[in-house]
């Protein structure tokens, strides 16, 4: 073993689960205003498409009962299930809160026979949503990877962040990444985003909705423009078309994630999350009109092909309509992790997804008590490509 270098604690080899632990006083969520990031970037970076090699998977462990009331105790199972399934092809990097969730996650992980290719790290946290929180890695022309590190502010609308907007910086301490920290061209403030409300494809094409990013309801960054966040996708994720469609999905408090709407799949191929039945008028709705928009950007044309998913019959908890979205994926080394809500659609859209990707496996985890929380297995994952 190795000592940590923050002086927290010590890192085992993989699958050892002694924790690095992060001093929060050591973290800098964002720099003042009208400050440069301290790292220097690439002149030129590129964020990778999910589906390039992995050197890991990030995620949090589950400790929130906030975020699945009457639910928590089932969630770290469905974790556990997540990592036997990850672990078998690429490391996954765990945050867990404090030291009684590493201990719990260790025997949770134990008992479901993953014995190795994983760390704990405590890490304060207050969510397991790490696509959101942690930082969105890039590739720069030297081949090293640098992490972008987006503010986060719990998606304009909750109050309880202030931890997970210290998550990359941990994560820098944890990698010895260089951590970069988007600045707006017109203000010079930190940039508000988070992972699941873009998507791309390797090669500069960029997915995002109107909806989350230029709505005033849930709003980012007043002020910015459509002009002005694409100069931010171009300096910092390499990317040279951003295609805008209009909403997410019905249920989701985001208001707008792209990620349970619209994904790369391959270079110009998109599957998007399409609601064939007008019963269901206000995801139809935002069906047509999403593929609208993607046929005028390039669709109708053969710059790239898009491939409807169906989506589930509607997920209810409490009265409450739920995100349920088989758009919500995660594409690992070797593996597309799907989730499924006991529906009769579950195996279209696993069908579907192993026609377009057929390199991997595709595996179903089951989200309807995931899904509570109104995420799945995309939002809370984060990958961390190979340089």
């Amino acid at each position: 073993m190795t000592e940590d270098a923050t002086g927290g604690g010590v890192i085992g080899p993989i699958g050892d689960v002694d924790a690095q632990t992060t001093s929060a006083r050591d973290l800098d969520p964002a720099p003042r205003r009208g400050t440069r990031a301290t790292s220097a970037r690439s002149a030129v970076q590129r964020w990778p498409a999910e589906w390039e090699a992995h050197e890991a998977t990030w995620i949090a462990w589950p400790h929130h009962e906030a975020d699945w009331p009457g639910k928590l105790a089932s969630i770290p199972w469905v974790y556990a299930e997540i990592v036997r399934i990850l672990h078998r092809t690429e490391r996954v990097e765990i945050l867990c809160h404090d030291e009684s969730v590493r201990d719990s996650a260790a025997t949770q992980l134990r008992d479901h026979d993953v014995s190795g290719n994983y760390r704990l790290h405590v890490v304060p946290n207050d969510r397991a949503w790490l696509r959101d929180s942690a930082p969105t890695a890039v590739v720069g022309a030297d081949g090293r990877v640098n992490l972008v590190n987006w503010r986060f502010n719990a998606w304009a609308k909750y109050d309880n962040y202030a931890q997970d907007a210290r998550v990359g910086s941990a994560i820098e301490k944890i990698t010895g990444l260089p951590r970069i920290r988007p600045l707006r061209p017109d203000t010079g403030e930190p940039v508000v985003l988070e992972g699941g409300a873009i998507d791309a494809d390797g090669e500069g094409t960029l997915l995002v909705t109107e909806e989350c990013l230029l709505s005033t309801v849930q709003q980012r960054n007043p002020g910015l423009t459509r002009d002005g966040y694409e100069r931010v996708f171009a300096e910092y994720l390499g990317i040279r078309q951003t295609i805008w469609l209009g909403e997410g999905c019905v249920g989701d408090d985001t208001h707008g994630h792209v990620d349970d709407v619209a994904r790369f799949v391959a270079p110009g191929m998109i599957a998007l999350a399409y609601e064939e039945d007008p019963a269901d008028d206000e995801n139809h709705r935002r069906s047509v009109d999403n593929m609208e928009r993607l046929e005028i950007a390039g669709a109708s044309d053969g710059v790239f092909k898009v491939v409807k998913l169906p989506f589930p019959r509607a997920v209810m908890m409490r009265g409450e309509r739920l995100p349920a979205s088989y758009a919500n994926f995660y594409i690992a080394n070797g593996v597309v992790l799907v989730p499924t809500f006991n529906d009769p659609n579950d195996r279209v859209a696993l069908t579907t997804l192993a026609r377009l990707m057929p390199d991997r496996h595709v595996v179903g985890v089951h989200a309807v008590d995931l899904v509570w929380g109104l995420g799945t297995l995309h939002c809370l994952t984060q990958q961390q490509p190979r340089g």
